[in-house]
């Protein structure tokens, strides 16, 4: 891992220790503080995710414009360190959909730009995992959040003043961004196999990346917020002070698997593999829709966090492999495009479900979109146009 690599991770991993000192007790805070519903809930992650994603091929193709990343990875981590601790404030659930929206607007202007840096650092061949290495560093992030929130709060902190600690992360990951230092770009090169087509910055998309796009829609579409999967875990019987401590346990997972899940994307065909964390994420949505007991839905966790290991340093490696270098940053910014725009219909079809029939059927509707996608992704990996894979399948 180079200095590039090094530096992105260590921003990531700082700056989710912030956001997750706040976003395993939100569900709590909204519900309980503010008596917010669980479809509001749906609506305000929806919202926020929606309007981030919406930001995200628009800073992408500027980053590609501009020949640079860094200054929007910046600008956004900036934005969303300062917005967030606001949340200590909140007197009404306007008020955190205000502050969330703000915080995703920061998001939306980092997150391609970012993966395009990275994608640019990362060693031939290495693409997996490089992203693996940075998606295990936000998960460690992930799981210090929880316990650092867990230890204030059994401290006696009170939970605003939790929320508005998150400030002291925030402002040591725009300090580390900072540190980074971007190469000159560097001159188009030949668009990789698959990937036909002009590689100027307003080309059109490849084909093949619009197809695989379109299939990543129909599974995100059930992939509503982990935000339903914790007020499952209150609904089984998981006392809420015990909710960060399940949620650092689940990062636990993620961070182990994704580090396993990049190396294999950089050996095993990338396709099949996301194919597998999609059938792994249906189990899991199954299991969670079915749980009785505090430890099903732990065990229905550790199940839930494979699926993040083989599916994201893989989708992302999959995006550098169908597009050509000079459109990587619009590339970048319709994948996470796509993730972010089905979270408002996804997190209202959940919240709807939820309300009207149950745990059951909003859970349940997820593990059947999740397997719709799954047999549509075979049926683009068997048309035989597939250059999406790793080393070793080629």
């Amino acid at each position: 891992m180079n200095r590039t690599i090094w530096l992105i991770g260590l921003t990531s991993l700082l700056t989710d220790v912030g956001s997750e000192m706040i976003f395993p007790l939100l569900p709590m805070f909204l519900t309980g503080t503010l008596h917010a519903s669980p479809a509001l809930l749906g609506v305000i992650e929806g919202a926020a995710d929606t309007l981030s994603s919406l930001l995200k091929p628009v800073a992408g193709r500027l980053s590609d414009r501009m020949g640079r990343r860094k200054p929007l990875v910046l600008g956004g981590y900036g934005l969303a360190a300062l917005v967030r601790p606001l949340m200590a404030l909140a007197a009404a659930p306007w008020h955190v959909l205000a502050i969330r929206l703000s915080d995703r607007v920061g998001k939306g202007l980092r997150s391609a730009p970012r993966d395009a840096l990275l994608a640019a650092a990362a060693p031939a061949g290495q693409e997996g995992r490089a992203f693996g290495f940075h998606r295990a560093m936000d998960h460690t992030g992930a799981l210090i959040g929880p316990l650092v929130a867990a230890v204030l709060l059994a401290a006696g902190v009170e939970l605003r003043t939790v929320f508005g600690l998150a400030l002291v992360p925030g402002l040591l990951a725009l300090g580390i961004v900072a540190l980074i230092r971007e190469d000159a770009p560097a001159p188009p090169l030949p668009a990789p196999a698959g990937a036909a087509g002009a590689a100027g910055a307003d080309a059109p998309m490849p084909t093949r990346l619009r197809a695989w796009l379109v299939i990543l829609l129909l599974f995100s579409l059930g992939n509503a917020s982990d935000a339903f999967l914790l007020l499952r875990a209150g609904e089984v019987g998981i006392a809420p002070a015990a909710l960060p401590l399940l949620w650092a346990g689940f990062h636990v997972i993620k961070i182990a698997c994704t580090r396993a899940g990049g190396t294999l994307a950089d050996r095993l065909p990338r396709a099949r593999l996301v194919m597998a964390g999609w059938l792994i994420y249906a189990l899991a949505y199954t299991g969670f829709a079915l749980a009785t007991t505090p430890w099903q839905i732990c065990a229905c966790f550790a199940v839930y966090g494979v699926f993040y290991g083989l599916t994201e340093p893989t989708e992302k490696a999959m995006i550098k492999d169908l597009s050509p270098p000079a459109l990587r940053g619009r590339a970048y910014g319709w994948y996470h495009l796509v993730i972010g725009i089905s979270a408002l219909p996804a997190g209202l079809l959940a919240g709807g479900l939820w309300e009207r029939h149950g745990s059951g059927a909003a859970l349940g509707i997820g593990a059947a979109l999740a397997m719709a996608a799954a047999l549509a992704l075979l049926a683009w990996e068997l048309s035989g146009r597939d250059r999406a894979v790793g080393p070793a399948a080629q």
